[in-house]
């Protein structure tokens, strides 16, 4: 009698609860940290993230999110794997961006193989932004500008020389023909301090992300040259040429997710790989990360992890062939 009893209560209970308790364990004060300051990829991918866990009721307990700027990143795993190794409540957003970071030593001695792979929410497109009253109309006017004076348009976005970023930069200097050494680069904490500065006038030409973009260019205040992707963007972005069309070889599909610490317990691992499974399958999910500039990139677990070593090892060769890291 109290079996059925209880079994009938359970019943009752939300299938998010039933499944916050699945393996044993259920998050406690769970936190995002975004690996840099706020208005950038990793801040939209913490905010959006932990926004919608929480209204569809896959994640009870509230999760806030912390900005943690410093080396785009590296703050962040240090900060994870110095004080948190075991922590089960907290989620690390990452990027393309930080595979990069990793292949080429910019995050210390932490690499792929010190954090806990959990899945990507997403996938992101580079772009070239300037100003609305720039001079350069087009990316052709740019590359032109370039050609002629490779320091003469100084530029920035987040990281130093050979990050993501200034590698967007690299690779349409590359297709004109231009060394990237040679160019003009100023490094920020993330894409939002870069459009700051964008907009400010203190550089010529932003190489940042779409969704980092996408607000700035809707209310007119900024130009966008190009999309780095194999074809246009849908919706308010689709009248961005991409740089393929404009004659220049330039992609960056920029993968957005997030790590746990090196030894987040398994069935705290196991969650947050669920529950990332059941975000991206929620029929909420697609119009949210749409919102936001995001396009459709679902990948967690063991697949994830595979992606996330592949590429960085992909990078890490990428950096000795061009002399960023030593052989």
């Amino acid at each position: 009698m109290y079996r059925r009893a209880l079994l009938a209560a359970s019943a009752l209970l939300p299938a998010a609860a039933q499944a916050q308790n699945a393996g044993g364990f259920t998050p406690q004060n769970p936190e995002c940290i975004a690996g840099a300051a706020p208005g950038g990829g990793f801040d939209i991918s913490c905010r959006l993230t932990a926004r919608m866990l929480n209204e569809t009721g896959i994640v009870g307990p509230s999760i806030r999110t912390q900005n943690m700027p410093g080396g785009i990143g590296a703050v962040a795993i240090n900060h994870i794997n110095a004080q948190r190794r075991t922590d089960p409540n907290v989620i690390v957003a990452v990027s393309t961006g930080s595979w990069v970071n990793m292949a080429t030593g910019r995050f210390g001695r932490f690499g792929e193989n010190d954090v806990r792979w959990i899945g990507a929410i997403g996938a992101d497109y580079g772009v070239i932004a300037v100003k609305k009253d720039s001079p350069y109309a087009t990316l052709t006017d740019l590359v032109t500008a370039l050609r002629a004076n490779p320091g003469g348009v100084p530029m920035g976005a987040g990281g130093a020389v050979g990050s993501q970023d200034w590698t967007k930069a690299a690779l349409v200097a590359r297709a004109a023909g231009v060394d990237p050494r040679r160019m003009r680069y100023v490094p920020f904490e993330g894409g939002g301090q870069a459009l700051a500065a964008l907009l400010g006038g203190h550089i010529q030409m932003a190489p940042v992300d779409a969704s980092e973009a996408r607000g700035q260019f809707e209310a007119g205040e900024i130009r966008l040259l190009a999309v780095l992707a194999a074809e246009r963007l849908p919706g308010t972005l689709s009248s961005v040429p991409t740089a393929k069309e404009q004659g220049f070889d330039a992609e960056w599909p920029i993968v957005r997710g997030f790590y746990g610490p090196p030894q987040m317990p398994d069935a705290a691992y196991n969650f947050w790989v669920n529950a990332l499974r059941r975000l991206t399958a929620h029929p909420d999910w697609p119009d949210q990360r749409a919102a936001q500039g995001l396009f459709e990139f679902n990948l967690v677990g063991a697949e994830y992890e595979a992606l996330a070593k592949r590429r960085t090892a992909e990078f890490r060769q990428l950096a000795r062939d061009v002399g960023l890291v030593s052989q």
